[in-house]
């Protein structure tokens, strides 16, 4: 349990102000009321605890001395941490009458339940952060050990996504038998499998390891992002999102720091895939927190409380392909520019693997500013409008940095990583929302399989061409025109979403739930 105790000295006239309940990271009810003192608890907040008692005291010179404390226990696991030095800043503030949440709160105060479960999730996200860019960070220093050009790697970053066929086949488990259950064994399995790249011989066992890490990994990036949206409020599933997506780069960040040390010898690369298995303790220990999601859990009884114990929702088709063709522009363009890029900055640019972290930390750590950004101009203007923004200036920015030197590279660099990330939860969010509840697990991993393809393509086109035009820039160039037509499919096929619940979204589970 934490205390705060704070005093005011303020004018006479607005001292009444403390006297009222908060609306803002938490929304308060009166408990007790006298014209000097007043008493609270929660009625929705991220805490498991939370009382606050105010007191007002005249002074003799026409100001009130004020008396508050508050006592509260935060519902937010490992990273509390961070938020209770801006909680603490936060609270010295007197309440307002029309609410007011700070910057990094999200747009609608969370209650307990779902603090808890985001704040797990985003542990999960954080080492499928690192899962995820691992091949992309090492590859080229596996290839140099084992003698593997550009086209190779292209090859075999194509092939490993082929387990994303896999990926389906698990996913579609979570809407059988729910979504946490899936998620800790991916995860840990995807830890496991991981490690066994550490004993590769050649691109082959590489490869075929992370075929199925990549695929479980998968999994837990799709189920990470159905659990926050299955169990966020309306006004917050994008804030979620660009909460998941942010951590989940933090454990990016974390794998190119493993660049540090890869130049040491030529077999260093390997000890980067043995890290994960720090992980599987801590993802033990943690999941225990994570329950099940309220909305698969309301499934479950309506399918037992059946006559038949089933009832089947249709996927809506044109939705279905509506996202598919985004997510295949979309990864057209995204994969290559993110797996080439180690191999251009060293090939075409000389960086040595410090200089590589270096670039890759400093240009992608602002991003982290567009996620957040994005995630709340998501919830509160709309999806289709700051997606359309983020994917225009992000692609733009890359194919410039892809063609520049010195310091322009690393400028367009940061300025496609933060107008880039602006996109993100604003599009990410669509595939969760847009399915019914049965189904939601299933069809995601179908657009993750549509996903894989244009990531596949493109790493194809760009390794071929890259090979045959004057470098990686070029190569880039041509496959911006993917994106291009993803901004008119975004502006005038998407529909809008923000602020609206799942059931409405699907009145299917609407309909099972009457």
């Amino acid at each position: 349990m934490t205390r705060l105790e704070h005093r005011h000295r303020v004018p006479h006239d607005s001292a009444t102000t403390w006297l009222e309940p908060r609306n803002d990271v938490v929304i308060e009810r009166r408990t007790e009321h006298s014209p000097t003192t007043s008493t609270f608890d929660a009625h929705v907040g991220p805490f498991h605890r939370w009382h606050r008692q105010v007191s007002l005291i005249a002074d003799a010179d026409g100001h009130t001395i004020v008396d508050e404390v508050v006592d509260y226990r935060l519902a937010v696991p490992v990273w509390g941490l961070l938020f209770r030095p801006a909680l603490r800043h936060h609270l010295r503030r007197p309440p307002r009458p029309e609410g007011h949440q700070p910057w990094w709160a999200p747009p609608e105060a969370l209650d307990s339940r779902a603090a808890t479960v985001l704040s797990v999730l985003c542990v999960f996200a954080v080492i499928s952060g690192y899962l995820g860019t691992l091949i992309t960070q090492t590859l080229t220093y596996a290839a140099d050990q084992f003698g593997a050009g550009t086209g190779e790697q292209g090859t075999l970053l194509a092939i490993v996504r082929i387990g994303v066929l896999l990926s389906l086949a698990i996913v579609a488990l979570a809407d059988k038998h729910g979504r946490k259950r899936v998620l800790v064994a991916a995860l840990l399995g995807s830890c496991v499998i991981t490690a066994l790249g550490a004993l590769s011989t050649e691109m082959v066992w590489l490869g075929a390891s992370q075929t199925f890490a990549r695929s479980l990994s998968t999994v837990v990036v799709i189920l990470i992002a159905v659990m926050a949206a299955e169990e966020m409020p309306s006004g917050t599933r994008a804030f979620a999102v660009s909460v998941v997506t942010m951590t989940a780069a933090l454990g990016a960040g974390l794998c190119v720091l493993n660049l540090l040390y890869v130049d040491v010898s030529i077999s260093a690369w390997r000890f980067a895939y043995l890290v994960p298995l720090i992980a599987i303790y801590p993802c033990l220990r943690i999941s225990r927190r994570l329950p099940e999601t309220k909305r698969f859990e309301t499934r479950q009884r309506r399918v037992s409380n059946s006559p038949t114990k089933s009832i089947k929702d249709r996927i809506h088709w044109r939705r279905f392909a509506m996202l598919a063709t985004g997510a295949f522009l979309w990864s057209l363009f995204l994969a290559p520019a993110a797996q080439f890029l180690n191999e251009f900055l060293r090939t075409e640019r000389g960086f040595s693997g410090v200089l590589i972290a270096v670039f890759v930390l400093a240009t992608n750590t602002p991003g982290g500013i567009g996620i957040v950004v994005g995630g709340k101009l998501a919830d509160r203007h709309g999806r289709r409008i700051v997606g359309a923004i983020g994917i225009a200036g992000g692609v733009l920015f890359t194919v410039i940095s892809y063609l520049s030197w010195g310091w322009p590279l690393w400028l367009a660099s940061v300025a496609a990583a933060v107008i880039g990330a602006v996109a993100v939860p604003a599009l990410a969010v669509y595939g969760p929302e847009l399915f019914p509840t049965s189904q939601r697990g299933t069809a995601n991993g179908g657009l993750q399989v549509v996903a894989v393809a244009g990531s596949s393509l493109g790493l194809l086109i760009v390794g071929w061409l890259a090979d045959r035009v004057e470098g990686l820039g070029h190569a880039m160039a041509v496959v911006a025109i993917a994106p291009a037509l993803l901004i008119f499919v975004v502006l005038f096929w998407f529909p809008e979403t923000a602020r609206r619940e799942l059931e409405e979204l699907n009145p299917s589970d609407h309909e099972h739930n009457q």
